[in-house]
């Protein structure tokens, strides 16, 4: 059963106890949208009537979950949502949202030509052109290629990966392949000093989730077939589990993927586990690294995928094992860029609106950085504020090189 089509049942359980539009992001700044409540489980019962019930103001969630993290009974209220979209959303192409979901490819075409494609994309003119063509806001700033991929350097340390024990395997995903590789040296550098090899999939592809948000459902669903069959070899050649560094990347592979194939390959997806889960594990049990004090003050924002993933605990643990770190934890605030949500022309002014709170505290705390676990969180943050944003695993990495 695919979870992109199939009817949610777990509206049979809201007790229209209207907690999840309470936590919702997008109600507290737009008075257009009725809320997670309305959308998701009262509208489904009225869609599953008549298709004429469909509310347009579906367009405006943003997928963040925070509605979920609130429910009380467990209704799937964001993936009722989706679910929707799928259902009754129009079925026609659209150039934007192929440019914005399909991530793999955008990155691979920048191959031999990242600082010129970076040059383009922040000029006023190439920006003024998209958002008159394409709908992407002129003002959102788009993330930097790397003249390098992470794929590419990794081949200069690929063999000394097999002298440890101890091998796992790592989808490290777009964001760290095209755009920022060093957050991929680091996680080597970090495991390598915890006597842990680290071997590539195979082959990857996306997770999936700008596909699923810009309705390229059976390209996601593909992509999931694809990569589960990658984990699955990976882990019948020695790998221990698999890590992702992205919140939202091991969000979609391990809890979104049963449900995409109809739970066919649990037993992998449950071997799927978010970087800092599984350092915080090692770390509980004293494979801890080396680490010289970090000297610095910092602020922590929490991803909503990582709320939901139950995930957060597991990041501060790992902080606080730095020595000299000064950790304080930011409110529970959405930063508004929900993935590709924030680039759209129509979003934006939602999308800042929802973060402002959040910008506002970061620039009150007189933080050297912030620290996230999210890419498109950290994008948001490093726009609309003059902080500097850092992945947990990177601080970790740092302190080990202190004074070396």
């Amino acid at each position: 059963m695919n979870l992109l089509v199939a009817t949610d049942r777990s509206f049979d359980s809201c007790l229209k106890c209207t907690a999840c539009s309470s936590s919702c992001p997008v109600a507290a700044v737009l008075p257009d949208f009725p809320g997670p409540k309305q959308c998701g489980p009262d509208g489904e019962r009225l869609r599953l009537k008549s298709r004429d019930f469909l509310d347009v103001a579906l367009k405006y969630c943003t997928g963040c979950k925070r509605c979920e993290v609130a429910c009380p009974s467990d209704v799937q209220i964001s993936d009722i949502i989706a679910q929707a979209k799928v259902k009754y959303g129009e079925d026609k192409f659209r150039l934007r949202e192929f440019l914005l979901s399909h991530t793999d490819l955008m990155g691979a075409l920048t191959r031999g030509s990242a600082d010129l494609v970076n040059k383009l994309t922040g000029t006023s003119v190439v920006k003024f052109a998209m958002d008159k063509t394409l709908g992407i806001d002129r003002r959102r700033q788009f993330p930097a290629y790397a003249r390098q991929s992470f794929r590419s350097w990794y081949k200069q340390v690929e063999e000394k990966q097999h002298i440890y024990a101890r091998q796992i395997s790592y989808f490290h995903g777009c964001y760290v392949n095209f755009n920022a590789p060093e957050l991929g040296q680091d996680l080597v550098t970090v495991l390598n000093a915890m006597d842990i090899g680290v071997k590539l999939l195979a082959k990857e592809k996306c997770c999936g989730v700008p596909l699923v948000a810009n309705g390229f459902h059976k390209k996601a669903r593909s992509h999931a077939e694809f990569n589960t069959r990658a984990c699955h070899t990976a882990l019948k050649q020695g790998s221990e589990c698999i890590v992702s560094t992205s919140s939202s990347c091991a969000h979609m592979l391990r809890e979104d993927y049963p449900a995409m194939l109809g739970q066919s390959e649990q037993q992998v997806h449950e071997h799927i586990i978010f970087i800092t889960r599984f350092l915080s594990h090692e770390f509980q049990l004293g494979n801890k690294p080396e680490m010289k004090p970090v000297r610095l003050k910092v602020g922590y924002h929490s991803p909503c995928h990582l709320i939901r993933s139950r995930g957060v605990l597991h990041t501060l643990n790992i902080l606080r094992e730095i020595p000299g770190l000064e950790l304080h934890q930011l409110d529970s605030n959405c930063c508004g860029i929900a993935g590709t949500y924030g680039f759209k022309k129509e979003n934006y002014t939602t999308s800042q609106e929802i973060g402002q709170p959040l910008f506002d505290q970061i620039e009150a705390g007189e933080f050297d950085y912030i620290v996230t676990d999210c890419e498109t969180c950290k994008m948001q943050i490093e726009m609309s504020t003059s902080l500097q944003v850092l992945h947990p695993v990177t601080l970790l990495a740092m302190g080990m090189s202190r004074g070396k």
